[in-house]
Parts: structure tokens; C-alpha cells; sequence
């Protein structure tokens, strides 16, 4: 009996990798929550509901940054130490550690398992494995420290060499992470004007939302010229590096057209720049803010919805629909428009496979958008202690945040009631997993796929 349950465990679980990864962050996510609730981890000890616990552990596991607490204010040493632990287990351990088991234990996988595998962490994950992870580790980790070095040095000018020194690695770590979570009641407000600290934390952001992926392929190329290099990479690789800084320019230009006469108004020429180019950056899953969010105009708050929509790139630490989900999915837009079946890109044709997932990733996303917005906007207007004239758009904003695991609020979070605080904590998990993810896992058998007559019908 004991064999047979062991088996149905092993055939149920451990061959099929996205159950294994929603397992993995189900079980973080609740260890998580317990530890939270140990009465060391916050000021005022039994202070942290169970819902306050597990939109907190979901949070900081999911890399998304929004808060229901003050976490420099209402968490111990012990606590923020909890919560950083998530973040980095969420942003790398997670995905790094469970695809290394699942291939020892699971042995050959099958296309869809290998698909999963492609789109968790690489391109491909079952060659040079070990020395992938290797680097992933290596990589993120110098990241870190680099950071935290650099960050220090303007941090122990304000607070104690202890206190600086965890404040420096805390913020590093969720900078690159992409998580968001800061000691700061008002983020990052208050430094605004420090272009050192902005440019680290921009910098960290960046890096840890171009996917591993990416670096791995930059670090094992060989060191070329510039122009050699750029034509023996990848397409991924290619589009990743190219879509990233349209993405941050395009974001920097409308923020600082639409806010220079609004809440950048007093503000110095220079610190509009480095305020825009930080609003576009983090939008992108990190979550950090320099400005008070629900101050932002609406066309404002509608290219960060944009923004945090399209989030970061495949393999990263970053959420949303992805960059390359976006892009192809615009170049289809454009073939179709130009009666062209094929879709084309530096000069290579992209699988219709491909096509078709991005375009289903991009719509179920919308539809899970729409509907949790929905339920929010019934369960939270009556009686609700936010009446005012943008609830709807707040709202909205803080659904696309969590599911893009981005963590901006315009500040309903710390008001939502339980029965909402529960939905948000599945819209953090629905985005850090990512909606294929999710159906392949619970499907169960194989569907045996028919062949019918095919008629036409008309569109448009």
C-alpha cells in the first residue's frame, strides 16, 4: 500500500514539473505565513491576523512588493529577515532548485513538461543544467552584493553600520528580485533626489528582469565585437535586449510629458529625468516608487497599468505577460494587417506555436484581469471606505499590480476586507505562476484531440 501511494505521488507530481512548481510556492507561501505568525516577527506580538500573514508571505514569495503593513514599522529584524528569505527564495530559489529535482527525479519528460521547463528557465534547461544554475547562483548573488556595497555607502551617512548594512542588502535583494518590499513607510519618496541610490536600484531591476536566459547566453558567448556578437545571439536574446530599453524609454518619455506640469512641477529638470526613468523602470514588476502613486494623473496611472501588464521577460524574477509575449503578439497584429501569414523578426520566421501561446497567455491574462477587477469592484464599493471619483481605476490598478507581481498601489491595499485580501493573494500566485503554467497542472489525462469538418465563418 505504502508503494502504491508513493507511486501515485511520484506519476501525480514529480514528472509533471508545473505541479511541482505550484506545489513548491504553495508550500513556501504557507511556511511563510506560519513564521509570520510566530509572535517574535512583529513589534507588537500577536498583532498579525492570519489573512494579514498570508497576503505577506504571498507577497514577498511571489516577488510582488504590495503590503497590507508597514513593513519597516510593523515587522521585528526577525521578521523583515522572514520576508526577505521569501523574496529570495521566490525571485530564484524556487524555479532554480525544483527544476534541478524534477529532472533528476522525473528522468525523460515529455514536449509539454520541457515547454514548462523552457519558460520557467531557459532555453534549454536539460543541457549544461548544472552549469545554468551555477551561474544563475554566481550571477545573482555578486548582483546582490555589488549592490548592497554600492547602497551602503550612502546608507551609513543616515542610520548605524548595523542598521545600514540590513538595509542595504534587504533593499538590494528586492531590487533584483523585482519584489518591491522596502523598510520605508513611502518607499523610496524621501530619496528621490539621490541619484546614487536610484541608479543601483534601476540598475538591479533591470538586471534581474532580462532573465536568466539571457545573461547565461551573454556570459558563455564568446567575448566578440559588439556587432559579431549581437549576430550570434539568440533571437530570444535579441528581442529581450532590444524590447527592454524601447520599453524604458517609451515609459520615460510619457511619464515626464504627462507629469511635468503635475506632480513634477517643483521639482528639479534633473530629478524629473532620474523620477521618470525610475517610474518606468519599476512599473515593470519591481514596484519601488519615488512619487506618491494616487497623486499620478489618469493618463498616468493607464501607462503604468500598460506597463505593469507587460512586466518583465521570460525567465526572470519579474511577472506580467512578458516582453516577448507582448512583441509577438504585436508583430502578429501587424502581419495580419498586411495579409501575411508569417511573422518575422531580425530576419527569422517565429513558429505559429509560439504565436498562438502568446496570444492565448495575453487574453487569459486579460480575462483574469477583468474578472478579478470585477469581483473587487462588487465585493469592495458597497459600503466601502474609498468613495471616491477614481475607485474604479484604483481598483484596476491594484488587480493588474498583483497579477504583473509588481506591488504599486494608489492605496486601497491596507483597506481591502479579507474575502478581498485572499483574492489578491491568488491574483499574486495566478502571475508569479503564469496562466499556462497553471492549466497544464491541472490537467490531468491526455485528451485525445479530433479532426472535424471544417466551415467558415464571418469576422469582422
Amino acid at each position: 500500500m505504502k508503494i502504491k501511494v508513493l507511486e501515485i505521488i511520484r506519476s501525480f507530481l514529480f514528472r509533471s514539473p508545473p505541479r511541482m512548481v505550484l506545489l513548491s510556492f504553495a508550500i513556501t507561501i504557507l511556511l511563510g505565513s506560519v513564521l509570520l505568525l510566530i509572535p517574535q516577527a512583529t513589534v507588537y506580538p500577536g498583532s498579525l491576523s492570519f489573512y494579514d500573514a498570508l497576503f505577506s508571505s504571498t507577497s514577498a514569495t511571489c516577488v510582488t512588493g504590495l503590503t497590507v503593513i508597514d513593513t519597516g514599522g510593523a515587522f521585528t529584524l526577525f521578521g523583515q529577515i522572514i520576508l526577505l528569505l521569501l523574496i529570495q527564495l521566490g525571485g530564484l530559489g524556487i524555479m532554480t532548485i525544483s527544476t534541478f529535482f524534477m529532472v533528476l527525479i522525473s528522468g525523460r519528460l515529455n514536449i509539454i513538461d520541457r515547454d514548462i521547463l523552457f519558460d520557467t528557465i531557459g532555453q534549454n534547461p536539460l543541457k549544461n543544467l548544472r552549469r545554468l544554475l551555477l551561474t544563475v547562483f554566481i550571477y545573482t548573488v555578486s548582483l546582490e552584493l555589488i549592490g548592497a556595497f554600492v547602497l551602503f555607502t550612502r546608507f551609513n551617512s543616515i542610520y548605524p553600520v548595523n542598521e545600514a548594512i540590513f538595509i542595504s542588502v534587504f533593499h538590494s535583494i528586492s531590487a533584483f528580485c523585482n519584489a518591491g518590499f522596502a523598510l520605508f513607510s513611502d518607499s523610496f519618496i524621501f530619496f528621490r533626489g539621490d541619484w546614487v541610490i536610484n541608479t543601483v536600484l534601476c540598475v538591479l531591476i533591470v538586471l534581474g528582469g532580462l532573465g536568466f536566459v539571457v545573461i547565461f547566453e551573454l556570459v558563455s558567448k564568446p567575448k566578440k565585437p559588439l556587432y559579431f556578437m549581437w549576430s550570434r545571439l539568440s533571437l530570444h536574446t535579441r528581442l529581450v535586449l532590444f524590447i527592454t530599453p524601447v520599453l524604458i524609454i517609451f515609459g520615460s518619455l510619457l511619464f515626464y510629458m504627462l507629469e511635468s506640469d503635475h506632480v513634477l512641477l517643483n521639482t528639479p529638470q534633473a530629478d524629473r529625468v532620474m523620477i521618470s526613468v525610475f517610474q518606468s523602470i519599476t512599473a515593470r514588476t519591481a514596484g519601488f516608487s519615488t512619487i506618491h502613486i494616487n497623486m499620478l494623473r489618469e493618463s498616468t496611472l493607464l501607462v503604468l497599468i500598460i506597463l505593469m501588464f507587460i512586466g518583465a521577460s521570460p525567465g526572470s524574477c519579474g511577472g506580467g505577460i512578458k516582453t516577448t509575449t507582448f512583441v509577438l503578439f504585436m508583430l502578429s497584429i501587424y502581419a495580419k494587417f498586411r495579409l501575411r501569414e508569417d511573422v518575422n523578426l531580425f530576419n527569422r520566421k517565429i513558429p505559429q506555436t509560439t504565436i498562438s501561446k502568446a496570444t492565448v497567455i495575453l487574453f487569459s491574462s486579460l480575462i483574469i484581469v477583468i474578472l478579478f477587477t470585477f469581483i473587487l469592484l462588487a465585493v469592495e464599493i458597497p459600503g466601502t471606505r474609498h468613495q471616491e471619483s477614481r475607485s474604479f481605476l484604483a481598483y484596476l490598478f491594484e488587480v493588474v499590480s498583483a497579477y504583473g507581481t509588481v506591488g504599486l498601489s494608489m492605496g486601497v491595499t491596507s483597506h481591502l476586507k479579507n474575502i478581498s485580501k485572499f483574492l489578491i493573494v491568488l491574483l499574486m500566485y495566478f502571475g508569479r505562476l503564469g496562466p499556462l503554467t497553471l492549466a497544464i497542472a491541472i490537467k490531468t489525462k491526455k485528451e485525445t484531440e479530433i479532426k472535424l469538418i471544417e466551415e467558415n465563418v464571418v469576422v469582422g
